[in-house]
């Protein structure tokens, strides 16, 4: 009995990217919002670029999940 479904993925080499990037994106980003924070007590202006650049990246993730999710192997 096998609570979690095992996912193996897809063998489409386009769609393996497309996921890899996706994640990438998605904790690049938020790491650098992380990073942002911890800046923003010293350097206010590079807090503030850190904090832009990594909500567009978490953001631009976030789209392409969805994009993802609408596509079929075929």
């Amino acid at each position: 009995m096998a609570f979690f479904k095992k996912y193996n993925g897809t063998t489409n080499a386009r769609l393996v990217r497309m996921e890899r990037i996706i994640w990438a994106l998605i904790y690049a980003g938020l790491l650098s919002i992380v990073l942002g924070y911890f800046m923003g007590k010293q350097e206010g202006q590079d807090a503030s670029m850190f904090y832009n650049l990594g909500g567009v990246a978490v953001a631009v993730g976030v789209v392409m999940v969805l994009i993802r999710s609408r596509l079929r192997e075929e």
